[in-house]
């Protein structure tokens, strides 16, 4: 079955005075209908970088510089801005960190839904403003038509998270895009929103791709983890084997960061060390001047290479569990 999303070696740099960026550098991920993906890693690795890319919102001074998004059939940045207009919103959503980057500020709420039910759907003001109130009902909000009728300033940080997130599900797109939507919501409300889209995914074949720092919330939505470090994966693969057995150091240390679990007054494992500049990135690979498992061996850098089925690691010295469990 062809996959809905397939991107091949993408290169998106940053082109400024002191030097080139590299936020994504040969990044290669697919996506089938209805799954669900999540794309992991500390700040700086690419991860929202590469969500902007499929959706051609990155500004100057980056650019995709290499590489093929094709979705559907349709290869999107040979497609230009134009393709994209078509596709954003109604095919393809995106879920932004900080809702006032989705919301206008100086337009109600019922305008803002109504406009965006509008522009891909040839529907009344009356059908599209029942669609925008149903939304909000599904992303928790009470009230919903006393909240049409609000200015965002009017609304909390996480409700208007929620608006945002529901803006996202209007015309229930293939593909949404997800860049830590939940990060302002309590625990109740997350759990929702989790649940909401799950369900969209498995009753209209939403694909998902969810980026996160957070294991533990992705731990128990995604179909796969992408781990991605220094612009580049590092990892991937089936969400269950990667948090029981994970093969590269620098996932490993990210599992054993997460504070679940522990016991009170436990001290947490860290990752010693900085994220690398992406102006002045070490050779080899990426991770080794934070690695307790480097040597010679890691320069050049790995690539990513297979060691179970459906499983990829760029590491020369991936870890025991990971690497019985690929000889099993």
């Amino acid at each position: 079955m062809t996959k809905l999303l397939e991107i091949e070696g993408l290169q998106t740099h940053f082109f400024t005075r002191d030097g080139v960026a590299k936020a994504v550098d040969g990044v290669s991920l697919s996506l089938d209908r209805g799954e669900i993906l999540g794309l992991v890693g500390e700040s700086g690795s690419g991860k929202s970088v590469t969500g902007f890319s499929i959706l051609g919102l990155v500004d100057p001074p980056g650019r995709v510089v290499g590489g093929r998004i094709v979705f559907d059939g349709a290869d999107l940045v040979a497609g230009g801005e134009r393709m994209m207009r078509g596709l954003r919103g109604r095919r393809i959503a995106m879920i932004f960190q900080d809702p006032m980057m989705t919301l206008n500020p100086v337009l109600r709420i019922d305008t803002q839904m109504i406009e965006t039910v509008r522009a891909h759907a040839d529907v009344s003001r009356a059908a599209a403003r029942e669609r925008a109130r149903e939304a909000l009902v599904r992303v928790g909000i009470s009230s919903p038509d006393e909240r049409l009728e609000s200015y965002p300033h009017q609304f909390s940080g996480g409700m208007r998270q929620r608006v945002a997130i529901a803006i996202a599900l209007l015309h229930e797109p293939d593909l949404i895009i997800a860049d830590e939507p939940t990060t302002a919501l309590d625990v109740t409300i997350q759990a929702q929103i989790l649940s909401e889209v799950q369900t969209l995914c498995a009753e209209a074949g939403t694909a998902l791709i969810w980026i996160t720092h957070d294991l533990a919330v992705v731990s128990g939505l995604a179909d796969r983890l992408a781990v991605m470090y220094a612009g580049r994966i590092i990892e991937a693969g089936p969400t269950a084997g990667i948090i029981a057995r994970p093969a590269h150091p620098y996932t490993k240390g990210l599992i054993e960061s997460v504070p679940q679990g522990k016991r009170h007054g436990t001290l947490l494992k860290q990752i010693g060390g900085m994220t690398p500049s992406l102006l002045h990135l070490p050779r080899g690979c990426k991770f080794a001047p934070r690695c307790p498992r480097a040597d010679a061996a890691c320069d050049p850098e790995p690539p990513l290479a297979e060691i179970a089925a459906g499983r990829g690691v760029r590491c020369v010295h991936p870890h025991l569990e990971a690497e019985e469990s690929a000889a099993s």
